[in-house]
C-alpha cells in the first residue's frame, strides 16, 4: 500500500504546506487538475478526508494535520539523505533554504552570496525574505539569519556580520521647520515615521541608551510602514524623523540628504548570526555556505 501512495503523499505534503492547490502546483511542476486527483485518490484509498476546500483557501484537517506530522519530517530526512548521496560526485550540490529579513539579505547575506554562487554552480539557494520571526524548523528551512539578541538557545549560531548601530535621521529640509532632538524624550514634539512589526502587528518603540540607561520610546506620526526602503524615502523627502540600521542610511547621511541626530543614545549591538538546529545533520553544501558567511573582523 505505501508504494502507490508514496507520489500522491508528497503531493498531499506540498498542498498541506502551500495551502494553495495553485502554488503547490507550480512548485511540483504538475498540473492543478493531476494534482486534485492525486488528492482525492489518497484520501479514497485511506477512507479520510485530508483537506478542507473552500472558494479562497486549502486546509489540513485534524486527520490530515496528523498525517503533516506523521509523514513531513521523514520526507525531509530522506530528502537530506539523497543531497548527502549526491554530493559524492566530483562537486559539491545540494538545496539550500534561508529565512532572513530584508536588511540582512540587502547588507550581509546577499554581497557575499554572489560570489559563493559563482564558486559552486551546484548548490542552489532559496531565500524567503521574511522580516516575521519565522519558526525556521516548521517552515523547514536549513537556517535563518537574526540579530544577535534575537536568537533562540538551542540553535548554533555563527556571527556573519559586525555589530551595528541604530540612527535617528530626518531630511535638511524637515530641520529647517522642526528643531533638532537633543534627548529622546523630544521625539514626543516631532512627527516620526512608524514601523509596524510583522510578528503581532504592534508598533515598534525605538530603543536607546545610554551610560547604563535604557529607554523605549513610543513615536507618533503620520506614517506607518513594515518596509525599510519606503521609510526611508519618506524621511528623504522630509515627512519625519526615522530610525533605521545606521548602514542602511550612512550614503544619505555623507550625500546630505539625511541628518543623523541623538548618534549618543544610539550604541552599538550584536549584528547578524546564521542560525540553525543543532540537531539537524547538514550537508557539505550547507557547511561550505556557513564558511564563506562567517564573519571575518
Amino acid at each position: 500500500m505505501l508504494r502507490e501512495n508514496v507520489n500522491d503523499l508528497i503531493f498531499f505534503l506540498a498542498v498541506a504546506k502551500e495551502r494553495s492547490f495553485t502554488r503547490a502546483a507550480a512548485k511540483l511542476g504538475v498540473s492543478q487538475s493531476a494534482l486534485s486527483h492525486a488528492i482525492r485518490g489518497l484520501e479514497e484509498r485511506l477512507e479520510l478526508r485530508l483537506l478542507t476546500r473552500t472558494t479562497r483557501s486549502v486546509s489540513t484537517t485534524e486527520t490530515g494535520e496528523k498525517l503533516v506530522n506523521a509523514f513531513g519530517p521523514r520526507f525531509a530526512e530522506l530528502e537530506d539523505e539523497l543531497e548527502a548521496l549526491s554530493e559524492m560526485r566530483d562537486r559539491p550540490v545540494g538545496n539550500i533554504r534561508i529565512n532572513a529579513a530584508e536588511h540582512a539579505v540587502d547588507w550581509v547575506l546577499w554581497p557575499k552570496l554572489k560570489p559563493f554562487l559563482e564558486k559552486y554552480p551546484d548548490i542552489n539557494v532559496e531565500i524567503s525574505v521574511d522580516n516575521a520571526l519565522t519558526d525556521i524548523v516548521s517552515g523547514r528551512f536549513d537556517a535563518g539569519i537574526r540579530l544577535g539578541e534575537q536568537l533562540a538557545k538551542d540553535m548554533i549560531a555563527v556571527r556573519i556580520g559586525p555589530e551595528m548601530r541604530m540612527a535617528v535621521v530626518a531630511s535638511p529640509s524637515y530641520f529647517d521647520k522642526n528643531a533638532i532632538p537633543h534627548s529622546p524624550a523630544d521625539l514626543q514634539r516631532h512627527r516620526c515615521i512608524n514601523m509596524r512589526l510583522p510578528t503581532l502587528g504592534g508598533l515598534y518603540a525605538w530603543e536607546f541608551a545610554k551610560e547604563g540607561r535604557e529607554i523605549k520610546v513610543r513615536v507618533e506620526g503620520q506614517l506607518t510602514f513594515n518596509s525599510l526602503r519606503q521609510r526611508i524615502d519618506a524621511a528623504k523627502s522630509g515627512l519625519g524623523l526615522m530610525f533605521a540600521p545606521e548602514n542602511s542610511v550612512a550614503e544619505d547621511i555623507r550625500q546630505g540628504q539625511l541628518v543623523s541626530v541623538l548618534e549618543d543614545w544610539c550604541p552599538p549591538f550584536p549584528g547578524y548570526y546564521l542560525y540553525y538546529p543543532s540537531r539537524k545533520q547538514h550537508t557539505t553544501a550547507f557547511s561550505l555556505l556557513v564558511d564563506a558567511l562567517r564573519y571575518q573582523p
